[in-house]
């Protein structure tokens, strides 16, 4: 029997109660139709409502707790709502999104990866009749650069004050992000290439390759960063001849990303850059409500990866049973495929879950329709 893989529950704040619902009765029956060896348990941490009890937004011992799993499926963090309460318990940012730091540093989850890919029925809003041929990948490296909380205040709240925040970049680090990238788009030409949808990439000498790799920085103005980064780049790509590759600075990549984003392929980038581009991808695929996001530890199998959607706690539909589960059900599907990696049968239900929410996805484009009925929706698909 394959060995039972554990999954840590965190619905968070917000909206994340009512989306990360519908995902766990998917995996009921996701479950109960493959005979997976799974198991969850459900924390009321990190979130607001264990900040107002008790002071903080998870426990001192959370890391150890959740160590203990394989995998974490995080609903939102962030502004619980509904925005009508002007009494509601509310935390800065600061506070309040400090837990998913603390994992992705603790844990080492030091890949981002967030899809972008405009399937049917996603919204398209980008004119361009080629926008519906948008399938990339944007990796983010998550481990330090921007947001490595390097920094502080002095003269705090006078007219003298100054604010230092540090980046932090090392080179193993950079070469890590950038040889998975190189490792992720041949897999992707692989899985292509099974599915009958090859694409073409030029490279800088003329020939022609099935996969590409771009790389994102700000090199022009944060030289020292952005020089290692280059030159990691340049170093690791004469060892994926097959891979095709090219360089944008930040700005130029977001106005690409809207110009022409069925020309990218996988896409590296820093921490703070990654973010921002991710979010852009998103909407460029449907939308921040489709669009799911991991955050993983390729290297140690004993360290759990988190899974999170892309959007945030939607404070302003909170409640009211409104919030669209698709991005969570998204993310679900990738988190049972990175399980699937030691079991078959998980991998098998994370593309069965996949499939049927794009399913559901193409049949019901554009319709309104609540939290439940999208849940009951998929459900049957799955039965």
């Amino acid at each position: 029997m394959a060995q039972k893989s554990r999954i840590a529950v965190t619905p968070g704040d917000g909206i994340g109660p009512e989306v990360v619902a519908e995902a766990v009765r998917c995996l009921e029956t996701l479950r109960a139709r493959h005979n997976l060896a799974l198991e969850w348990t459900r924390f009321p941490w990190p979130s607001h409502a264990w900040h107002e009890e008790h002071g903080e937004s998870m426990p001192e011992d959370a890391l150890d707790q959740l160590k203990a799993f394989d995998a974490i499926l995080l609903g939102a963090l962030g502004d619980p709502g509904p925005l009508d309460d002007p009494q509601r318990y509310l935390l800065p940012d600061s506070i309040s999104l400090a837990p998913l730091l603390d994992m992705r540093k603790g844990f080492d989850q030091w890949v981002c990866e967030r899809p972008a890919r405009l399937l049917p029925g996603a919204r398209q809003y980008l004119a361009d009749k080629r926008a519906k041929d948008i399938d990339m990948l944007v990796i983010r490296e998550n481990s330090e650069g921007e947001y490595v909380s390097q920094g502080g205040r002095l003269r705090k709240g006078t007219p003298d004050e100054v604010a230092t925040q540090m980046e932090v970049f090392t080179r193993r680090a950079t070469d890590r992000i950038i040889r998975y990238g190189f490792e992720q788009a041949r897999q992707r030409a692989g899985e292509r290439s099974q599915q009958d949808r090859p694409r073409q990439f030029r490279t800088l000498d003329g020939r022609t390759c099935n996969s590409q790799v771009c790389l994102v920085t700000k090199r022009n103005a944060l030289r020292y960063w952005g020089d290692m980064y280059s030159e990691a780049f340049e170093q690791i790509s004469r060892e994926y001849p097959d891979v095709a590759t090219h360089h944008e600075l930040v700005d130029a990549a977001c106005m690409k990303f809207v110009q022409s984003p069925w020309a990218f392929d996988v896409v590296v980038a820093s921490n703070l850059h990654g973010d921002i581009l991710t979010d852009l991808a998103a909407v460029l695929s449907g939308g921040m409500g489709v669009a799911p996001s991991c955050n993983l530890n390729p290297t140690d199998p004993d360290m759990p990866s988190m899974f999170e959607p892309t959007h945030g706690s939607a404070p302003d539909i909170a409640g009211q049973g409104l919030a669209d589960p698709t991005a969570m059900l998204f993310t679900t599907a990738r988190m049972l495929d990175w399980l699937g990696r030691r079991d078959p049968a998980v991998d098998a239900a994370g593309k069965a879950l996949f499939e049927a929410v794009a399913a559901d996805l193409a049949e019901n484009a554009g319709a309104q329709r609540g939290t439940r009925e999208i849940g009951d929706a998929i459900c049957r698909r799955l039965a």
